[in-house]
């Protein structure tokens, strides 16, 4: 089968299309044919050799995907058949390849209303939007939220779930493709992040009085400017950063917040288990509906990893794995 190997860590460059043996189950193993895979901003991170945990070389990047259920081992649970549409929220070998081994943990089954394109966009977006709202963030039914830079996989989720959930929810987008998304997705307000007022603008949306949660994707540009549109008491959950920033103790003392850290690799297995959950009530309930972006062959998946990390994009990258342009 064919699978993206990586042998050396660096740029996007060292992602290889190679030939692989196809893998096979163990005892409470399934391996799953995939049809497309998602790409994520930590993908980007391990290939290049700057995350705090790395596999051994070589390897096969991507943890999220969606496909049909082709082999099954002894000890897996009746309903994992061979035949089933499932997505993947993480594998043994990786997703970016033709076929994935995982544990039977690992696999759920995804409805004939979602595409496998939007199957692959669920794993660590939804799992990370709902771990960063509700067990991180605590939001609460009738608070308002700023989802900070939500045109991307884990922002429409966050979405999402937000307004399911009963919140009030504000939101920044850098195109104006994607702020129009935003919109269509019921947001109440969407703010462009590169205009020099837009903060201002946030705050003038609650009357003044700020928002109570913050879900912020780049840290280091907006964590000193979130806390200046917190109202008392507010939290911000800090999903993503690349680089350090300087900040005021004081807009922390006087609304006595909380800035609170979230890597999903650290959430422990029942919380991961909740968020698996979650995520599965919300595909049958019909709100978790992920948008897609571009969406790439895998033999240019070095493309993908460039777009993922290049402002102003709107939507979920997807590669696709099943052999199609």
């Amino acid at each position: 089968m064919k699978a993206i190997r990586v042998h050396s860590f660096g740029e996007p460059e060292v992602l290889q299309l190679a030939t692989v043996p196809e893998p096979t189950p163990g005892p409470g193993q399934v391996v799953v044919r995939l049809m497309a895979a998602g790409v994520n901003p930590v993908d980007t991170y391990v290939r290049s050799g700057k995350y705090g945990r790395l596999p051994d070389l070589p390897y096969t990047p991507g943890a999220d995907g969606a496909g049909v259920i082709f082999a099954v081992g002894p000890e897996v649970p009746s309903q994992l058949q061979a035949g089933l549409r499932v997505w993947v929220a993480g594998s043994l070998t990786g997703t970016y390849a033709e076929a994935a081994l995982c544990d039977a943990g690992q696999v759920f089954p995804l409805p004939e209303r979602v595409s496998f394109a939007q199957g692959a966009a669920l794993g660590i977006p939804y799992t990370t939007a709902y771990r960063a709202l509700f067990q991180r963030g605590e939001a609460k039914p009738g608070e308002t939220v700023l989802v900070h830079g939500a045109t991307g996989g884990v922002g429409v989720a966050a979405v999402q779930f937000a307004r399911a959930a009963g919140l009030r929810v504000l939101a920044t987008g850098g195109s104006e493709a994607g702020r129009r998304m935003l919109l269509a997705q019921g947001v109440s307000c969407v703010f462009d992040h590169a205009t020099p007022d837009y903060m201002a603008a946030i705050l003038d949306a609650t009357d003044g009085r700020g928002v109570d949660l913050v879900i912020e994707m780049l840290a280091n540009l907006n964590l000193a400017k979130d806390l200046t549109v917190l109202a008392r008491c507010g939290r911000i959950v800090v999903v993503g950063s690349r680089g350090a920033i300087e900040l005021t103790p004081r807009d922390l003392m006087v609304r006595e917040a909380d800035v609170r850290g979230m890597v999903l690799a650290n959430a422990p297995l029942p919380e991961l288990a909740r968020c698996h959950a979650a995520i599965s009530a919300a595909l049958e309930a019909g709100f978790a509906n992920p948008m897609l972006g571009n969406m790439f062959a895998l033999a240019e998946t070095a493309a993908a990893h460039q777009a993922i990390l290049a402002p102003g994009h709107a939507g979920k990258i997807v590669i696709r794995t099943d052999g199609k342009s």
